[in-house]
């Protein structure tokens, strides 16, 4: 057989192995096709539902936060209200006494006038009896009796020295009456004034009772609203129960979402060797007091606002906004019910569903939530639980 011979019969052995094989070649790889695609379809799926199940869990979380906002307002008015009134009373009963001082002192002083007004009318009596001895009749008689020129001269300086005296005794007199006659309507006019600031005191109380009761009602109603709850917290426990209850919620809705197809290697292994969040000086460490007096359950980092922070590894987004007490706060779910959080942002940089890896910017620093410096909140969870930071970073 000639070698073009020998080449011919191999060529078509090789077509008809390639004509045999080729159908099943592409009868196996067509189903892995189909089952990658339909389990990309179905993950897509699956990610539209806990996106829109997250919106309704973010409404009514905001809801929930509105409505003890709207209680906490009302509440923070009826405490404002009540320190006024009690002010206004404070002050109306300050006035009350300065007004019963000088009240004493007006009494005092009328009680001087009259005295001395009912000597002056002894002395009026005293004068006129005198005047009337010394009419013009019995005044002739005297002069007539004197047999002396110096006996008459005493008599008519006597005379007219109680003329002088009954006229001042008399201008005195109808000053003495004029001025108790202003005392007077001085403390009448002080009474008035004090029974109005008594009658203004009586309704300050009332107001002030009004707000009481209505402080006493508020508080009732939000006592009510927490009775079936474990979480009647201290104001500083309030907002780490919230957070636990959140995360435990984000941690039931995506427990059933297909892991991404092209999943890194699963957090727990990646113990030393995390990307650090922020490069900065930790300001308060695992266990530590925050600066609004919780206990820290992560690591509170020293930032300049703005700057970028990062993944510490590759996960998905569970949640990213404003969260009360953690100010924009993002949320990472790494699988296994492992999480990683991100608080304190100025902005945040990440939606709710998306993947990022680690490294990949999720916010920017700042001081949202009330804080008063910039800095990072960082937190690491399993289940829920807060895990100590420390030994889980390459370096920092």
């Amino acid at each position: 057989m000639t070698a073009s011979g020998t080449r011919f019969r191999l060529a078509a052995c090789f077509a008809l192995v390639l004509a045999v094989a080729l159908p099943a070649f592409a009868a196996d790889a067509a189903p892995a096709q189909d089952d990658r695609a339909a389990r990309e379809a179905e993950a897509e799926r699956q990610l539209a539902q806990v996106r829109k199940e997250i919106a309704e869990l973010g409404a009514a979380r905001q809801a929930l936060e509105g409505e003890r906002g709207d209680a906490a307002r009302t509440l923070r008015e009826a405490d404002q209200a009540v320190d006024r009134e009690s002010r206004a009373l404070r002050g109306i009963d300050a006035r009350i006494g300065e007004q019963e001082l000088e009240l004493a002192k007006l009494e005092t002083a009328r009680q001087g006038l009259e005295t001395r007004l009912g000597a002056q009318r002894e002395a009026l009596a005293a004068l006129l009896r005198s005047a009337y001895a010394l009419g013009r009749h019995e005044q002739l008689k005297l002069l007539l009796a004197q047999d002396r020129i110096e006996s008459l001269a005493r008599v008519l300086a006597y005379h007219r020295y109680f003329q002088r005296d009954r006229v001042s005794r008399i201008d005195s007199l109808m000053a003495e009456l004029a001025e108790l006659a202003g005392v007077v309507r001085q403390v009448n006019a002080q009474r008035e004034a004090l029974d109005a600031s008594r009658v203004a005191q009586q309704a300050q109380l009332a107001g002030l009772e009004a707000q009481r009761e209505e402080r006493r009602a508020l508080l009732a109603a939000l006592e009510a609203r927490f009775k079936d709850t474990d979480s009647r917290l201290k104001a500083l426990g309030r907002d780490e129960q919230a957070l636990v209850g959140l995360l435990e919620r984000l941690h039931d809705i995506f427990a059933d979402i297909p892991d991404r197809i092209d999943a890194t290697q699963p957090f727990a292994q990646r113990r030393s060797r995390l990307t650090a969040p922020l490069k900065g000086k930790t300001l308060v460490g695992f266990g530590g007091t925050l600066p609004d007096g919780r206990t820290s359950h992560g690591w509170l980092i020293a930032a300049e606002s703005g700057a970028p922070i990062r993944a510490v590894a590759h996960g998905r987004v569970a949640f990213a906004d404003w969260l009360k007490g953690y100010g924009l706060i993002v949320i990472l779910d790494h699988g296994e019910g492992w999480m990683s959080l991100y608080a304190q942002n100025d902005s945040l940089q990440r939606e709710v569903g998306e993947w990022v890896d680690a490294g990949d910017v999720l916010a920017s620093a700042g001081s949202s939530g009330g804080q008063t410096r910039a800095a990072l909140y960082f937190e690491l969870r399993r289940g829920g639980r807060p895990v100590d930071p420390r030994g889980w970073f390459s370096a920092r």
